[in-house]
């Protein structure tokens, strides 16, 4: 692997930096922290992480971090004046902010690499049919860098109320919060994203206070529309989101709320302890990995244990249950009555709740009770119709229930919500397996590529192309992806898709068999 910025190349493998075709010498611990710095170039890195990851918790002074850092800029041409490359940030630490390309050998994608040959860069996208806004995390003002997770918390409480709201889209969590730590213009991230406001701001917590600041801003001019200051008791954080979510309202659509003088609540659980918690808890399960997804699992448990009411730990904990079984990291006869008991309770306890709703149907699905689970999805979009996870999965529900063309729409639907998400690989794997349903072969393998591209272990997407590939006719294709998805499903057989895979109509659980069988499956 590669790093590329400016004319250099930090090559990882053979640990050399590269400039103008020069290769510059750098002590190993220099490397060592460059390569951090660059991994790490999405947030500010800290002074005591540093400590723990470059030099292993060793108690080190801060002129040798400084001596360092230094070596870093002469490396890479930079200076403590101009800092274009390596920035610091006063009290808080180092980021690494010049943009960077990361060049991946073949080798890295392992058994995919030569399946997602002519994978379509884009996908066709439907285009907004009423404004669109992004809010981007919130800047933590904060002494501590720690406190990265409540400051994200509050941007994602701002983004689930106004997601309640019909008269505008809102981009989830995933796109907007790709510009975390990051110096972009406005006006491209609302090209990129393809909205029309912006919405910003930053967390001071301190003590027993915050102060939160937040403005709202037309990209296509850069103009304020409005900005406020909110400087309160922590205790009052939920009215202080409140305030800013009815302001930003009544900002964007003045007529609309006066006629309508609608406003997006949210129930706020009974201890600030328990909030922090399902935060922290969130900043994991955002990051789609194994064991991101076990750390908020306990993280949610606590918080339940602190208020067994919290709806929204609940929903969380039964929807990364469900996850965690569909991508093969739990077992799927363990997940599915604790999550069905989670959501349930999450829904007792606030029938709202649309990540509650979301779950309950993933719980649905797998118990084939289709009904139900397209009536649970349905619900989670009425009461949250910006919410791209709910719109994705509905997508491989109606799939799963023959209905191929509408389950194409809802994956590209949740795609344009959210186009730079982690979870974009899960939503081209649904569409991809609606056009494998369609027997539209070509487009299903364009697709299952396109999610290989972007999560080479995505196992749903290895099984989508194999099947697609041997229906089409083309056995060396669908020989080398069968190769590549018994490595990562190596006890897949017949009778399993036959059992696990939720299919409601006959019809469609014959045609995936009879593709596996022609691929060689026995």
């Amino acid at each position: 692997m590669r790093f590329i910025f400016e004319n250099h190349a930090l090559d990882v493998g053979r640990r050399e930096l590269i400039c103008a075709g020069e290769d510059i010498p750098l002590e190993p611990q220099v490397f060592d922290l460059l390569l951090y710095l660059l991994e790490n170039r999405d947030r500010v890195v800290g002074k005591d992480e540093l400590f723990e990851k470059v030099w292993d918790g060793r108690i080190v002074s801060e002129s040798t971090l400084t001596s360092r850092i230094n070596a870093v800029r002469r490396a890479i041409r930079d200076t403590g004046k101009d800092q274009r490359l390596l920035r610091t940030v006063a009290r808080k630490g180092f980021r690494f902010v010049a943009n960077v390309q990361v060049d991946r050998p073949a080798a890295v994608l392992q058994s995919a690499s030569h399946l997602v040959e002519g994978a379509p860069e884009r996908l066709a996208l439907p285009a907004f049919d009423r404004t669109a806004i992004a809010v981007l995390p919130f800047t933590n003002m904060s002494d501590a860098v720690e406190q990265d997770y409540f400051s994200d918390g509050i941007s994602e409480d701002i983004i689930m109320a106004l997601s309640k709201l019909r008269w505008f889209y809102v981009i989830a969590r995933n796109s907007s919060f790709v510009y975390k730590g990051k110096s972009v213009h406005l006006k491209q991230i609302g090209d990129e994203l393809g909205v029309a406001y912006v919405v910003e701001g930053s967390v001071r917590k301190d003590g027993e206070r915050v102060r939160i600041t937040a403005q709202l801003v037309d990209v296509s001019t850069g103009s304020h529309i409005w900005a406020e200051r909110y400087d309160r008791a922590l205790a009052d954080v939920f009215a202080v989101q409140d305030e800013i979510t009815q302001a930003i309202v009544a900002a964007i659509e003045p007529q609309l709320y006066a006629a309508e003088n609608f406003r997006a609540r949210r129930k706020a659980p009974d201890s600030t302890d328990a909030w922090d918690l399902v935060m922290r808890a969130l900043s994991h399960y955002w990051r789609v990995t194994r064991q991101d997804n076990m750390v908020a699992q306990a993280l949610l448990e606590k918080a339940i244990t602190i208020d067994p009411q919290y709806g929204q730990a609940l929903g969380v904990l039964a929807a990364s249950h469900i996850f965690s079984a569909h991508m093969g990291w739990e077992d799927m006869a363990k997940a599915l009555p604790v999550a069905e008991r989670a959501a349930l309770a999450a829904i007792h306890a606030d029938t709202e709740d649309a990540w509650a709703h979301c779950a309950l149907a993933s719980v649905y699905l797998f118990t084939r009770r289709f009904d139900d689970c397209l009536a649970e999805f349905e619900l989670a979009l009425t009461l949250n119709p910006s919410f791209s996870l709910a719109r994705g999965y509905y997508g491989v529900a109606l799939a799963y229930c023959g209905r191929w063309e509408e389950g194409d729409r809802a994956a590209r639907h949740a795609l344009r919500l959210s186009p730079r998400d982690p979870f974009a690989a899960i939503y081209c794997g649904v569409a991809s397996y609606s056009q494998f349903v369609g027997c539209n072969y070509e487009e299903a393998i364009d697709l299952a590529r396109e999610a290989l591209r972007l999560r080479p272990d995505f196992v749903g997407a290895h099984r989508v192309l194999t099947a697609a590939a041997a229906m089409s006719e083309q056995p060396e294709l669908a020989a080398a992806a069968l190769e590549a998805l018994r490595r990562v499903q190596p006890t897949l057989s017949l009778s399993w898709l036959a059992s696990e895979m939720p299919f409601k109509r006959d019809a469609e659980r014959e045609q995936y068999l009879e593709a596996f069988r022609r691929a060689g499956l026995r």
